[in-house]
């Protein structure tokens, strides 16, 4: 077997990555640092199971998948994720043209909150990430068939929750 891969090369060339991922499945910015670490402290202990021939982000990705999944189970969250968690998240101003796409970033966090996780996880590989629907279904451990219905039904409930939210134009 090889040698693990060097978790601290793992961790700095993907920390943005897991903390982006968790966002978008639903973690408050309050909650974003310790979700990260449950997140790297399992990464940790698999590390010698990933097979370094396929892709980090989509095995990670089951990772943060896994930790939101706890995390909504523990009832952390007493409010959903708004623009304040994405300012708070940034930490600083936003020049005038980032306003624009903060303010957009801020809507699909917001139609991302109505989708249950499953349907949430499938939207981010599939249309944000742009995984194909084999590498999704690999990454969630879900048949290919249910990668489409879950794509197809998250990207109607978005549309619906942008066009609901003026994000529509």
């Amino acid at each position: 077997m090889p040698a693990p891969p060097d978790f601290q090369t793992l961790y700095d060339a993907e920390l943005a990555y897991v903390v982006r991922t968790l966002q978008r499945l639903g973690v408050a910015a309050r909650d974003l640092e310790d979700a990260a670490q449950d997140v790297f402290v399992a990464v940790y202990r698999r590390r010698a199971d990933r097979d370094p021939a396929r892709p980090v982000r989509p095995w990670l990705f089951g990772f943060c998948f896994r930790v939101v999944g706890n995390y909504l189970q523990k009832a952390h969250r007493s409010r959903e994720v708004g623009v304040d968690d994405v300012e708070a998240l940034a930490g600083v101003a936003a020049p005038a043209g980032e306003l624009e796409r903060r303010e957009e970033r801020a809507l699909v966090l917001a139609a991302l909150s109505t989708l249950d996780l499953d349907h949430r996880a499938v939207a981010i590989l599939f249309d944000l990430e742009g995984l194909a629907a084999p590498e999704v279904a690999e990454a969630l451990g879900i048949p290919l068939n249910t990668v489409y219905s879950r794509a197809r039904t998250a990207r109607q409930k978005l549309l619906a929750s942008l066009r609901g939210a003026g994000g529509a134009r």
